[in-house]
């Protein structure tokens, strides 16, 4: 069992999808992340100890080798959809209550901006790390995270900008969810983002990349 695992940890850590996915080259025609998790489940290994043993370690690695600059987007990206894979067989037991979730992840756009691949990585390391995620796309308004957030009132919220036009609306949704969610914990991110306009704007926490949004919110969930 624990080589099936690392197995998983070591196609999604790749960016192995599944059987027929040519990358990575010397990974060709072997078994990928949608298959091996598929198999430790069949041979008795729980969902949480595939997400504990192999899906978070993995993307961990990921995360932080971005961090170090030793992997680009393309492959983060390779490793979320392999990640992806993974989580097809995994879903149907948070789903039903079987296997829990760390908590709940609210993130969007801000109104105005349409940009989404940071978003998405974030969003992708973050279900990667055990959390329930509610991706509400891009241009999302005010109204929209209230609304996430009043059915999921114990939610982490993440707002994305990449336009410094867009980080104005930024401001306004921190200031509009804190007013009506004082204790929400809230996230920023994106290209023109700083710590100091994290803090300017009184939002909780700012990373430059996912890992640090993941590492955030695993001392949260602590």
């Amino acid at each position: 069992m624990e080589d099936l695992l690392e197995k998983l940890l070591e196609a999604v850590e790749l960016g192995k999808v599944d059987k027929k996915s040519p990358y990575p080259p010397n990974l060709k025609d072997q078994d990928g992340a949608y298959e091996l998790a598929g198999k430790a489940l069949e041979q008795g290994c729980k969902p949480d100890e595939i997400l504990e043993k192999a899906l978070i370690p993995a993307m961990a690695n990921v995360g932080n080798r971005y961090s170090r600059r030793e992997i680009y987007v393309p492959q983060m990206l390779m490793s979320a959809k392999a990640m992806g894979g993974a989580m097809l067989h995994l879903k149907p037991f948070f789903q039903s209550g079987e296997t829990k979730r760390k908590g709940t992840f609210i993130i969007g756009t801000v109104t105005g901006d349409l940009h989404d691949i940071g978003k998405n990585l974030v969003s992708m390391m973050v279900e990667g790390a055990g959390w329930e995620v509610i991706d509400l796309g891009v241009d999302v308004s005010t109204e929209k995270f209230i609304k996430a957030i009043e059915e999921k009132p114990s939610a982490v919220v993440g707002l994305s900008a990449l336009l410094t036009t867009t980080m104005e609306n930024m401001r306004k949704i921190v200031a509009d969810i804190k007013t009506k969610y004082a204790g929400v914990k809230i996230l920023v991110g994106g290209a023109p983002v700083t710590m100091e306009y994290c803090k300017k704007i009184g939002a909780d926490f700012y990373s430059p990349d996912p890992q640090g949004a993941v590492n955030y919110l695993k001392n949260l969930a602590s």
